[in-house]
């Protein structure tokens, strides 16, 4: 696993993992374990979720399906735009903020986010 938050000549550790109760040896730098251990976590949670759907037996076809999933995610979220466009804040005559806009406004991005969360469930 190679970030670019790692320093040049940082050691490698060797971790003893466990995904879906098999054991695994990992190398990676020593700046990098905290991110590998929450990533080893990450997938072990998610290939279980799988697994306990009970619709995909076999450890490689759930570890397939986890790939998908997590591939899925990081494609539909690169595609998403980094940040909103910015809408001004909803101001009433004398600069006091207009709480009726503003509940709207608050309103409609709760939709956005329900509609968008809508998009992201599991492909099984």
């Amino acid at each position: 696993m190679t970030t670019k938050s790692s320093l040049p000549g940082e050691r490698s550790v060797q971790l003893d993992i466990k995904i879906m109760g098999r054991e695994y040896k990992v190398a990676c730098k020593e700046g990098e374990r905290a991110e590998l251990l929450d990533a080893v976590a990450f997938l072990d949670t998610r290939m279980h979720e799988i697994k306990d759907g009970g619709k995909i037996t076999g450890a490689d076809r759930i570890a397939v399906m986890a790939a998908l999933n997590l591939a899925n995610e990081l494609l539909r979220e690169r595609k998403a735009p980094a940040f909103p466009p910015a809408v001004p804040a909803a101001r009433a005559p004398g600069g006091a903020v207009d709480g009726a806009e503003t509940r709207r406004r608050i309103i409609a991005m709760q939709a956005a986010i329900d509609q968008t969360m809508s998009g992201q469930e599991k492909l099984l």
